[in-house]
C-alpha cells in the first residue's frame, strides 16, 4: 500500500506544531522520520495513524490491500501496551478477537507471528516473565498477526538496552524483507535509522517542517558489513548536521521549561 502525507499545517491552539511536511512511502518501503525533540514527530505518526486529525492536510493510501490484511493501519508503540494477565499467546491473538476468524485460522495466525518474532516458546509466559525486548517482540508479533498493510512504530526501541536494540533492529531487517510491509518509523536514534530505513525524512525543530529526505541507498542485509561502515557515516554526520543545532536548542528550552 501505498502512503501519500500531505500536512499543511498541524496546530493545538495557538501552538504550530507542523508546517507544509508533504512526502510519499511506497509500497513496501520503510520510511523513518527524525528530528530534534519536540518537532512533531509522534504528532505527525498520529495523523497518519487517524488518531489525530490535522488542522490542514490529508493522509491518503492507494492500492488494494493484501488477501490476508485486517488491520490496514496497525502501531507499534514505545511502551509494549500488553496484557499483563494474558499470556503471550493471547496478547497476540487479543486482536484477532475483533474479527470473524474460525478458530484454525486465528491459531495460525498467531503461531505464524509467533514464529516470526523468535516467540514460540515463550507461548504459554506472561508479559512480567519476559525481559524488555521480548515484551516489544509481543507487541511487534501482536501487530503482525493482523497482516497491516501500513505499519506505524513510535519509537519502539527507545527504551531498550544497546544489546536488546541491535538485536531488534536485526529482527526488523528481517520482517521488512520477509513480509513486504509499509512502514512509517519515528526514531530519535539515527544509527537506528540508517539500519531500517530506505529513506529518512529530517523535520526541523517546531514548526516541524521537512529539512531534507535522505535516501540511504545500501542493501538492508549489507549495512552491518564492514565495507558499508564508511558509507554509512557520512550519511549520519549528513543527518547530523542537520539536525545538531536546532537539537541543541531544543534541550535547551525542555530544560527551562
Amino acid at each position: 500500500m501505498k502512503l501519500a502525507v500531505d500536512v499543511r499545517r498541524h496546530a493545538y491552539d495557538d501552538l504550530l506544531v507542523l508546517s507544509d511536511v508533504s512526502f510519499t512511502v511506497a509500497d513496501g518501503e520503510v520510511v523513518c522520520i527524525v528530528g530534534p525533540s519536540g518537532c512533531g514527530k509522534s504528532t505527525l505518526l498520529g495523523i497518519v495513524g487517524g488518531l489525530v486529525r490535522p488542522t490542514d492536510g490529508t493522509v491518503a493510501t492507494e492500492g488494494a490491500l493484501r488477501p490476508g490484511t485486517l488491520n490496514p493501519v496497525t502501531f507499534v508503540f514505545q511502551d509494549f501496551a500488553l496484557l499483563p494477565w494474558r499470556s503471550v499467546r493471547d496478547n497476540v491473538g487479543f486482536p484477532l478477537e475483533h474479527h470473524r476468524l474460525s478458530s484454525a485460522d486465528r491459531e495460525a495466525r498467531v503461531s505464524d507471528a509467533l514464529a516470526r518474532t523468535g516467540l514460540a516458546d515463550f507461548a504459554g509466559a506472561l508479559p512480567k516473565q519476559l525481559s524488555g525486548g521480548m515484551r516489544q517482540r509481543v507487541g511487534i508479533a501482536r501487530a503482525l498477526a493482523v497482516e497491516p498493510a501500513l505499519l506505524l512504530l513510535d519509537e519502539p526501541l527507545s527504551a531498550l538496552d544497546a544489546q536488546t536494540r541491535e538485536l531488534l533492529m536485526d529482527d526488523f531487517g528481517r520482517l521488512w524483507m520477509g513480509a513486504g510491509i509499509t512502514a512509517l518509523y519515528v526514531t530519535h536514534n539515527l544509527d537506528e535509522a540508517l539500519r531500517l530505513a530506505d529513506r529518512i525524512v529530517v523535520l526541523s525543530r517546531r514548526p516541524g517542517r521537512i529539512k531534507d529526505i535522505v535516501s540511504v541507498g545500501i542493501d538492508r542485509p549489507d549495512r552491518t558489513a564492514v565495507a558499508a561502515a564508511p558509507r554509512l557515516a557520512v550519511l549520519r554526520e549528513r543527518l547530523w548536521s542537520l539536525i545538531r543545532d536546532e537539537a541543541a536548542s531544543a534541550d535547551r528550552e525542555m530544560a527551562r521549561a
